[in-house]
Parts: structure tokens; sequence; C-alpha cells
């Protein structure tokens, strides 16, 4: 018993996302790991290395360009796959918007939305049954409805009141042709529990996660960062203030928070403290709606 009850709640965590990556590895035909470069991504790698290593992973690593990311996270993805090893596939919105499948107003739109046609392409192209991602269910409304291994019909639309049963940790990964799943190893894991691990695993990640200086504006409460991709506007009186990523997506919705935290202990003990969500405090597009997430996920958003 002195065993058992010496594990910690991060122990039991990372036994179960582990069971998940292998049941993935066992049961789906040609799976894919989605990695951004952001937190909850690397926690899925390190994860996968405790999986499959000294073999080669399974499955290829996926990142899903907006063409409008952080350059510090795209060299941080590039730079951990180097090491890692393994290959990565790259699919552009870009290109989808070159094909004529994603079509935007004007060059500074948001593209958050638009990953989910180039997703369900890249899903078409290569055949994948079972796409793996860090989402977490404390993240947002819509993903505390998700499954760990959430299904997607053959248009790749989640519909929440058709998902299976999950009754002590069993997962029907049964699907047919054309449709798929969508897994999150990490689903049951908080914001808390993932800075504790990175701590604990001693991960790396892209700088802007960390206490940076960065110019920015006020917005809707939110702080806004100055870039050619969202200016201010003439009202807008630009700040440099010290800030931090929660998270990192597209450039055109992503805000940091302000933030003395250089360091994952400095930033646990924010975030022990903290009452809005990640994407509450970062988020624009979120911001549109209460079901705004749950309308793309019913469009095949991740």
């Amino acid at each position: 018993m002195g065993e058992v009850s010496a594990r910690t709640h991060l122990d039991w965590l990372e036994s179960e996302a582990i069971y998940i990556l292998r049941e993935v590895a066992a049961e789906c035909e040609r799976p894919v790991l989605l990695f951004s470069g952001g937190k909850d991504s690397v926690v899925l790698l390190r994860l996968a290395e405790k999986a499959f290593r000294p073999a080669g992973f399974p499955f290829p690593l996926m990142h899903i360009d907006t063409g409008h990311n952080f350059d510090e996270v795209i060299a941080f993805r590039d730079r951990r796959v180097a090491e890692l090893g393994e290959t990565l596939i790259v699919r552009s919105v870009e290109d989808s918007i070159a094909r004529g499948t994603v079509a935007l107003r004007r060059e500074t739109d948001s593209r958050n939305a638009a990953q989910a046609t180039t997703l369900l392409e890249a899903i078409e192209e290569f055949g994948f049954d079972a796409c793996i991602g860090g989402a977490r269910r404390d993240e947002e409304k819509a993903r505390a409805k998700e499954r760990v291994f959430s299904f997607r019909n053959e248009f790749g639309q989640w519909d929440p009141k058709a998902q299976r049963p999950e009754l002590w940790n069993l997962f029907n990964t049964k699907v047919h042709a054309g449709e798929n799943m969508r897994v999150f190893p990490i689903s049951n894991w908080t914001e808390l529990d993932v800075w504790q691990y990175i701590a604990r695993e001693q991960l790396s990640l892209p700088s802007i996660y960390y206490a940076h200086e960065r110019l920015v504006v006020r917005r809707n409460g939110l702080l806004v960062p100055v870039t050619p991709i969202t200016p201010p506007r003439p009202t807008e009186i630009p700040e440099r203030l010290t800030v931090r990523f929660r998270t990192v997506g597209d450039i055109s919705c992503t805000c940091p928070v302000a933030s003395a935290a250089a360091d994952p202990l400095a930033i646990i003990a924010e975030t022990a403290i903290t009452t809005i969500t990640e994407r509450g405090a970062t988020r624009m597009d979120d911001q549109t709606s209460e079901a705004s997430m749950e309308r793309r996920k019913k469009q095949g958003y991740f």
C-alpha cells in the first residue's frame, strides 16, 4: 500500500495519458499527433516518449499552420521535432486559401476557425482515422463536453449528443471509412497540472510563455499585442508592458496577460490563484458568444 499511496496526482494523470496513447496505437490504423509547439502539445510529446521509447512514435506529427503564428513558436516547433527525430507534416491555411477552399475578407482576418477546413483536408489526404491533441476539459465549456475519444462523422463534424459512453476507461474506437476520432489524452488535466508537469519534467517551451516586454493595447478587457496583423485602432494608445502568454495560437486572436512570472514555479503560483480560464483571459475569438467554440467544433474545428 505504501508504494501506491506514494504516487502523486501527476503520476496518475501521466499513467492514464500513456494508456490512452497506447490504446490509439493499438486500435487505430492511421493516427497522427497534432503538434503546434504549444505547452499542451509539448506535454503530449513527453508522454509519447514515455509510452513508446526507445522505439519511434507509431504516428507522425502534424501542425495545421495558420500562417499567422508567433515566430518564436514556429522556431521552437521545428527545433523540438529535430531533437526527437520524428516526422512532422505541415499543412497551411495559406494552401487552402490558394485552393479556394478558404475565403477571408481581409488579409488580417483571424485564421483560427479556418484551420478546421485545412485539418479536414489533411485528414482526407492522409486517411487519418485518429487525431491526437492536447485539448483539456477545463479550457472552455464546449471542450468540457468532449469525450477522451471524440467521434467525428464523415464530414468531420462533432455532435455533442452523439458521443459514445466511456465507462471504466473502456473506449470504443471503431469508425467507418471516412469517419475519425479526435483523441485527448490530457483531457482530465488542468492548466495547473500541465505547468506542474512541465516543471517536474523540466520541459522546454517557446520563450513567449514567460514574462517579457511587449507592446500592447487594451481592448475589451484584453491586452492585444501590437503586430502588423493586429495594429492599434485610431483611438488606442500602445503601452509597453511585461506580459506572458498562457496559450499560443493565431496572432489575430491570441492575447497575453500581465505577468512577471519568468519560470514554471512562478507560473504555477499565479495559476493556482487565477479565476479566469486561459482561453477566457486570452482568446478574442471566444468572446463573441459562449457558444462560439461549440459552433466551430461542429464545423470540424479541433
